[in-house]
This record gives structure tokens, C-alpha cells and sequence, in this order.
């Protein structure tokens, strides 16, 4: 008789589990789906994921990064980016040299790296087109798979949504 009633709830509990497995791959699905559909949609995904779990969904924010000739021109160009709302914050490092290939010639240059921190939904080149001085500028952006959530919170709060 136990055997029974033990298998019956094994049984039971099986079913029910099957149930959710399946419910969740539709809403998963369903989500997946939407936010193809509607890209704004991430956004706000990223954003209950993170309230709800505490913790960071990877590949929502990215660094960039951006060579200059110059101090001044590297300053220009992170007001341009900062302006327009594009970015959280940029860095503007130390003058670095750099060696590199333009028309078939290693060339030898110094230069100024910045480091930008943003959403990845920003990589517009066509716009630092317009206020970088290089005919082919360095632009660079690398997914970021961790980091601090409330500085994550921050750079969310300090750039609107598309």
C-alpha cells in the first residue's frame, strides 16, 4: 500500500513538474519572440530580470573603445557622445603609441584612448563619423558579461532608453 500512494505522488509530482517544464518554454518562447518583435521590449525585460533576481543579464551594456589624435579632439568627441545621451560616462586615458597599417605603410603614431561605457544598442559609428577627425576611427565595442549591479542600475538611469 505505501509502495502504491509513493509511486502516486512520484507520479503526480512528475506530471505537475512536465506541466511548468512546458508552460515555461511557451512564455520563454512567447518572450523571445516579442522582444525580436518589439526591440524596446528588451530594455524592460533586462531591467524586471534584474529587480526580480538581483542579478545582471549579460550582453545589455558594452564598453567602447575610441582613439584620437589629441587630448582636445578626444574631449570633443566624448561631449559630442555625451550630449546626445549616448553614453554613461567615458574615460579619457593617457596618451599611447600606436603602430598600424594605412595604405600598405606601418605608420607611427601617438595617440589618446578613451573608454566609453554604455547600453549595447550604441555603436554609432556614423555619428562619431561626424565628429571624429579619422577618415577610418577606431571603434571598438566589447559585451559586458558581469559587473556591478548597481553601477549597471546607474548607467541605466544616466542613459534613457532608445
Amino acid at each position: 500500500g505505501m509502495i502504491l500512494v509513493a509511486a502516486g505522488r512520484m507520479e503526480w509530482l512528475f506530471q505537475r513538474c512536465h506541466k511548468e517544464v512546458v508552460v515555461n518554454s511557451f512564455f520563454r518562447s512567447f518572450l523571445v519572440l516579442s522582444v525580436s518583435m518589439y526591440p524596446g521590449l528588451w530594455s524592460i525585460g533586462v531591467r524586471l530580470h534584474s529587480v526580480f533576481t538581483g542579478s545582471y543579464v549579460p550582453g545589455h551594456h558594452s564598453v567602447l573603445v575610441i582613439n584620437s589624435p589629441n587630448e582636445q579632439t578626444a574631449k570633443d568627441i566624448g561631449r559630442a557622445i555625451m550630449e546626445r545621451r549616448l553614453a554613461a560616462s567615458i574615460n579619457i586615458l593617457f596618451r599611447t603609441s600606436t603602430m598600424y597599417y594605412w595604405k600598405g605603410e606601418i605608420q607611427d603614431a601617438s595617440e589618446i584612448l578613451m573608454v566609453s561605457s554604455q547600453r549595447n544598442s550604441f555603436c554609432d559609428q556614423h555619428g562619431l563619423r561626424s565628429v571624429h577627425p579619422y577618415a577610418n576611427p577606431e571603434v571598438l565595442s566589447f559585451p559586458v558579461d558581469d559587473g556591478s549591479l548597481a553601477y549597471m542600475k546607474w548607467m541605466d538611469e544616466a542613459i534613457p532608453d532608445d
